[in-house]
C-alpha cells in the first residue's frame, strides 16, 4: 500500500465531503486536529498510519449534523477505506477511534482503548479549547441560534448523554459543561502540556467577558 497516496486521497475525500460544513467542523478543523495528532505522536510509540487516518476521518459525518445518527460517521469512513483497499485491521482500528472519540457529555466510558485513540482524542480536544476553541464555541452557538450568555441559566454539570446532545443552553455554559473540563481529561503528556496553556487562556477570556458584561471595564 502506498501510504503517501492513501493520505493524499483521504485528504481530498475529506475536503470534498466537508466542503459545506459548519465552520467549527469543517476541513480546517480536521487539518488542525491532524497537525495536533502528528505533533503528539512524535512523543508516543504508535501506529502513525492509524493516527493519521483516525484524525482525518474522525468527523467525516458528525452525528450532530445527521439527526443524531452515530453510525453514519463510522460507516462513511469504512466505505471510503474499503474503496482504498486498506487492510481490515487498520479499518477496524480507525472505526473504533471514530466511535469512541466524542466527549458526549463526559460521562460515557470508552468501549475501546489504544494509544492511537488517545492521541487522536487529545488532538481533537485541543482544538476545542484555547483561542480556537472559544471561536468554535461561539461559531456553533450562532449556527444554532443560541444566546451568548444568560445569567439566569446556570450550567448543568449533571447532564445525561441525551441532555447534552439536545442542550440549547447559552454558549458560555458550554465552557463549564465541556471546555473547562478537557484539560484534566487528556490522555498523553504532550496533550496535557498543550492543554494547560489553552485552559489558562480560556480562564482569562471568561474573566474579561464577565467584567465587560457587568460594565466594569
Amino acid at each position: 500500500m502506498n501510504t503517501a497516496k492513501l493520505i493524499h486521497d483521504t485528504i481530498l475525500f475529506v475536503k470534498q465531503t466537508l466542503a459545506d460544513a459548519e465552520g467549527g467542523h469543517d476541513w480546517f478543523h480536521i487539518e488542525r486536529v491532524y497537525k495536533n495528532a502528528l505533533l503528539i505522536a512524535k512523543s508516543e510509540s504508535c501506529d502513525t498510519l492509524v493516527v493519521q487516518l483516525g484524525a482525518l476521518l474522525h468527523d467525516i459525518a458528525d452525528s450532530k449534523f445527521h439527526g443524531g445518527d452515530e453510525t453514519i460517521g463510522p460507516r462513511t469512513a469504512r466505505n471510503f477505506l474499503e474503496s482504498q483497499h486498506v487492510a481490515e485491521e487498520v479499518i477496524v482500528h480507525v472505526v473504533q477511534i471514530i466511535e469512541n472519540i466524542s466527549f458526549k457529555g463526559g460521562k460515557t466510558k470508552r468501549k475501546f482503548s489504544s494509544i492511537e485513540l488517545d492521541i487522536v482524542q487529545d488532538a481533537d480536544r485541543l482544538d476545542a479549547i484555547g483561542a480556537i476553541g472559544i471561536a468554535r464555541a461561539f461559531n456553533y452557538g450562532g449556527f444554532k441560534n443560541r444566546a451568548l450568555y444568560n445569567p439566569e441559566i446556570a450550567p448543568n454539570l449533571q447532564m445525561t448523554k441525551e441532555e447534552y446532545k439536545n442542550s440549547q443552553a447559552p454558549t458560555i455554559n458550554h465552557f463549564y459543561e465541556k471546555l473547562l473540563l478537557l484539560a484534566d481529561k487528556m490522555n498523553t503528556k504532550t496533550g496535557a502540556a498543550l492543554a494547560a496553556k489553552r485552559h489558562k487562556y480560556m480562564e482569562n477570556f471568561l474573566s474579561q467577558f464577565y467584567a465587560e458584561w457587568e460594565g466594569e471595564i
